[in-house]
């Protein structure tokens, strides 16, 4: 099969199951409410699913490994911090808690301009050990942060912690609407600028020193791409939660799934499957697991177990 009809396999099951999602158990009494309710959970999943995948595959390119991903920088666990250190410093009754779209904004420019704080410097160069120097930052970070925010969930009120604990999974069952607009027009942009810049992506996985030779400002792009990365993962982040595997999973599956290493036709499907799995995660989970389970636990459970097969399959290559 080639790789366009993949594609349009791929799009036709991701709008199956998105029809699906919509339309399960309508009928003429909770139709206004209940579309009401699913529509703007099913714009977030499309937003989150495309983002991350997205975000994930720049990501790989640009660091030349497939077991990267943004979330296992730590980035997760800084927006697990941030919102803990929110509701410790100000309480649940604080405007940064209840207001929604100030807390979006909160959470999204803190991790942006921490990213760019922390790691711009480490992607000027890639090569040796500048890598496993960006990894090692990246986990003793993420180590950090979880203690202190783990030190703060202990110290809170129980009911404050309550409120702390419903951001720690990933969850679309209370997307708000005033949120769901800012952070799709900026997650668009993103990866608008990532569409238009495809081409340089193929440069950039061929290495520096062919990347210069070809005459791409090396530093430079993988500068922008980076700000591009760490917008895209803070905004879905702050929209819905961490899923710390789903980047991982899809960004994987497409690569081998397509028989090109062309980002033109890798992004597009990595963001159908990025759909595809919360889509049909969530599906899952609400009619098979009836809601018992986050859809983040499933995801992370099937991306954990692909991961630990990638490292498997390392080992055994080399």
């Amino acid at each position: 099969m080639s790789d366009r009809k993949k594609l349009v396999a791929l799009a036709c099951a991701a709008a199956a199951l998105a029809v699906l999602l919509v339309g399960w158990g309508l009928n003429s009494f909770i139709f206004r409410y209940a579309l009401s309710r699913r529509l703007p959970r099913l714009l977030a999943m499309l937003l989150t699913g495309s983002a991350v995948a997205c975000s994930t595959v720049v990501f790989q390119t640009i660091t030349h490994n497939r077991i990267l991903t943004p979330s296992i920088m730590g980035l997760d666990a800084l927006y697990l911090f941030l919102q803990t250190a929110v509701v410790f410093a100000f309480g649940v009754q604080s405007a940064f808690v209840v207001n929604g779209l100030l807390s979006f904004l909160l959470s999204t420019g803190l991790m942006v301009g921490a990213t760019l704080l922390i790691f711009g410097r480490l992607f000027r160069a890639q090569e040796g050990g500048r890598l496993f120097h960006l990894l090692l930052v990246g986990v003793i970070l993420g180590t950090l942060l979880d203690s202190s925010a783990s030190f703060m969930q202990m110290v809170i009120d129980p009911n404050e912690f309550q409120t702390v604990q419903n951001r720690m999974f990933a969850s679309f069952n209370n997307i708000q609407v005033n949120v769901l607009v800012p952070g799709g027009i900026i997650l668009l942009g993103a990866m608008a600028y990532i569409v238009r810049q495809v081409s340089v992506l193929d440069v950039l996985a061929l290495g520096r020193d062919h990347a210069v030779s070809l005459g791409i400002p090396y530093e430079q792009a993988t500068g922008k791409y980076l700000i591009a990365v760490a917008i895209m993962v803070a905004v879905a982040t702050s929209l819905v939660g961490p899923i710390t595997f789903l980047g991982l999973l899809v960004a994987n599956l497409a690569r081998e799934a397509m028989n090109t290493y062309e980002h033109r036709l890798v992004l597009p499907a990595a963001a159908l499957m990025g759909i595809i799995a919360l889509v049909g995660g969530q599906l899952v989970a609400e009619h098979v697991l009836s809601l018992a389970t986050p859809i983040s636990v499933i995801i992370n459970f099937i991306g954990g177990v692909y991961f630990i097969g990638l490292l498997l399959r390392a080992r055994t290559v080399h």
